[in-house]
């Protein structure tokens, strides 16, 4: 299969129009880990050069769908959400504009796993968002007693697991994958709403009871209640993180 005119000056070089060829097959024909055919193999497909081939394959390598290892056949890369994930961590860090960036995504993102959890969640799926609310509940501990900065960390971990159980439980890959990438930004995030949820009162038991609401009506397979349940909960989260923000903008710079 000749992929090149050579009559036409705005084409692509000839590894350039091999690798989208490649990266379309990869998308829609081959998992995660599966090799790719030999270089002999392509080479003839596509009527170019071995050399063209491996080209090809460094620039699918360049892009994150392939694995090269020495001697061996290019293999499909399983997803990586790092880079993503590093990107949300530093706008939450340095521009608090980004925390409500990132709970305007997450209402869009996360009514929508509550609704499909709601239809399509298995009993496996039910159990794992279950386990992870239960680890809210032993990490805090009983009303009135006092976290440790390592207790703070774990209620954090078992939160975001609770919605990266949600987002998995909703069928969707997409989702689940891009809860994936955002737990360390979700972290993040989580520890500076806190903040704000002590100020207007709240206390982590609070947390909990929203997100037991979250889940009765994910296992009554109600998807309206569910929606709304985590709409209710994502709104109180910006809330929060708004009062701790301008609680950091009140604090006294550091004097020259």
């Amino acid at each position: 299969m000749a992929i090149l005119d050579s009559d036409r000056a705005d084409q692509p070089t000839a590894a350039g129009a091999v690798a989208d060829h490649l990266a379309q097959m990869i998308l829609s024909e081959l998992a995660p880990g599966a090799s790719l055919p030999s270089e002999a193999d392509l080479a003839a497909r596509y009527d170019v050069s071995r050399l063209t081939i491996r080209e090809a394959v460094k620039l699918l390598e360049g892009r994150g769908l392939l694995v090269i290892a020495r001697g061996r056949k290019a293999v499909v890369r399983e997803p990586d959400g790092a880079a993503f994930a590093d990107f949300l961590t530093s706008i939450i860090r340095y521009d608090p504009k980004g925390l409500f960036d990132l709970v305007e995504v997450r209402l869009s993102l996360e009514v929508q796993s509550a609704t499909l959890a709601a239809k399509r969640a298995t009993r496996a799926g039910i159990a794992a968002i279950e386990s992870e609310l239960q680890g809210m509940r032993d990490t805090v501990g009983a009303p009135g007693d006092l976290m440790t900065t390592e207790q703070e960390m774990g209620f954090h971990t078992h939160d975001v697991g609770f919605h990266e159980a949600v987002a998995l439980a909703s069928g969707n890959r997409v989702l689940g994958y891009l809860f994936e990438a955002m737990a360390q930004p979700l972290r993040e995030g989580f520890f500076i709403s806190r903040r704000g949820h002590e100020r207007r009162g709240h206390t982590l038991h609070d947390t909990i009871d929203a997100h037991q609401r979250i889940l009765d009506c994910i296992k009554t397979g109600n998807g309206r209640a569910a929606a709304e349940a985590m709409r209710l909960h994502l709104k109180d989260t910006e809330r929060d993180i708004r009062v701790a923000v301008s609680q950091l903008a009140l604090r006294p710079g550091p004097r020259s």
